[in-house]
């Protein structure tokens, strides 16, 4: 029976949908676990310093093949073997990050599925300029530690200037940075918050949502996770489809594909959700423009 790892920088909690996404996409190429594959699962628990040790125990498994979720967590499996195939699920720039060489020839034991869409912060903005009357101060909060964020704040730049908007970035790395952006958010006061996509802001996206409610800070995410948490709307890449796509670049190096030859896709759906509770809270009226193109709204 062939042997899969998944290394995911999250909890299991936190990744039960996109994990279920992919045993479905497994399941469909009947690779049904337990039966016709084996899978070994690490979780890091939102704690990246874990991932080395975890990576290592899925290489001295022997396993086949291993599924990431997150850049750190693709490259700590790359750091542990350049031989054992590599499948991202959920890696932001692989290019920047230089995991692979190209999105077309990966050129490297690394494959699989990105988020990455050079539009999507432009797109994020221009919602968020459309439901906040008056924007002009935003703030972004990124992790100076994932390296798949340096050219997502060239982006952030570039819409932001696009739009005429006042760019100013909020770093944290750990809970502990975390704790001190979120004072300096609350002292500074902007007129809306982004995030960008980061397992260290996963793993408190409650506390942030909750944070942007009580603060009256409208906000706008990658994740549909942290608009049901309660934040204001998020905008991105239907993550599932991501996994359950994964699942097929697994199938394919189990009959004898090499990652190097196997081109790197990207998202092609995107979701919009808008929580119209926070909302309320928040003392925003969405415009029925908005409205009819989301996916999905919560009340």
């Amino acid at each position: 029976m062939p042997r899969m790892g998944f290394l995911g920088t999250s909890s299991a909690g936190n990744l039960t949908m996109l994990i279920e996404a992919l045993r479905q996409g497994l399941r469909e190429l009947g690779r049904i676990e337990g039966q016709t594959i084996a899978i070994d699962y690490r979780y890091a628990e939102g704690h990246p310093e874990r991932l080395a040790g975890l990576a290592a125990e899925l290489v001295q498994l022997k396993v086949d093949v291993i599924v990431t979720e997150g850049t750190s967590a693709t490259q700590a499996a790359r750091n542990a073997s350049t031989l054992v195939p590599i499948v991202m699920a959920l890696v932001g720039d692989p290019v920047g990050s230089k995991l692979i060489q190209s999105l077309a020839r990966p050129g490297s034991n690394i494959t699989g599925v990105t988020g990455l869409s050079y539009d999507l912060i432009g797109k994020q903005l221009e919602l968020l300029k459309e439901i906040v009357p008056g924007l002009k101060r935003l703030a972004a909060l990124w992790n100076p530690a994932n390296s798949s964020h340096l050219a997502a704040m060239k982006e952030f730049g570039t819409a932001a200037r696009a739009l005429r908007l006042e760019l100013r970035l909020m770093e944290a790395q750990d809970a502990n940075e975390l704790d001190t952006a979120l004072s300096q958010l609350a002292a500074t006061r902007p007129d809306a918050l982004i995030a960008a996509s980061d397992p260290t802001f996963d793993s408190h996206q409650k506390r942030i949502a909750e944070f942007t409610t009580k603060n009256r800070l409208p906000s706008v995410y990658t994740k549909t996770a942290f608009a049901e948490a309660g934040g204001l709307i998020s905008y991105g890449a239907r993550y599932p489809d991501l996994f359950r796509r994964a699942a097929a670049y697994v199938d394919k190096i189990l009959k004898g594909a090499k990652p190097a030859d196997l081109p790197v896709e990207q998202p092609t759906k995107f979701e919009c959700v808008i929580n119209l509770k926070t909302a309320k809270a928040l003392g925003l009226k969405i415009p029925q423009s908005v409205l009819i193109r989301a996916d999905r709204v919560i009340e």
